[in-house]
């Protein structure tokens, strides 16, 4: 066998960046995504990116996408079957409203005025409060 051709490739390192690096799939995707007060929001299905067209080739002198919203709704029949629910059906979060990306994504605000904690709000009242013990914190 020959060395040579399987020595490894020295990559250039990446560029210093502004600001924090975030993988997508890593750190926001499928992630719980928490009000200031501490309540379940929703969890994060997609992403709202500026900066880069559909389609559309980058080339190394373009600058980085920046994340513009997080974006949840009714993506578990199209993860089942496939496809794409329309960008109408959507809700978005805008991104200036992150405070922190942890194991959970947190706000800065309430959920009260998000149309993404109705379904959150909607379990809660309809279904665990008929529970018995659904209406207090566990011990």
């Amino acid at each position: 066998m020959n060395r040579a051709q399987n020595a490894p490739v020295h990559l250039k390192p990446a560029p210093p960046a502004a600001g924090r690096v975030l993988d997508a799939q890593l750190h926001l995707l499928d992630r719980q995504v928490i009000d200031a007060e501490g309540l379940p929001v929703t969890t994060v299905d997609d992403l709202e990116l500026e900066g880069v067209e559909a389609d559309s080739p980058m080339t190394a002198g373009d600058p980085p996408p920046v994340i513009s919203a997080l974006l949840t709704g009714p993506v578990l029949g199209t993860r089942i079957f496939g496809g794409r629910p329309p960008s109408s059906r959507l809700i978005r979060l805008p991104w200036k409203d992150v405070s922190a990306v942890d194991v959970a994504i947190k706000l800065g605000v309430r959920s009260e005025g998000l149309d993404a904690g109705w379904v959150e709000r909607w379990i809660r009242d309809k279904i665990i409060m008929r529970i018995p013990g659904g209406k207090h914190d566990p011990h």
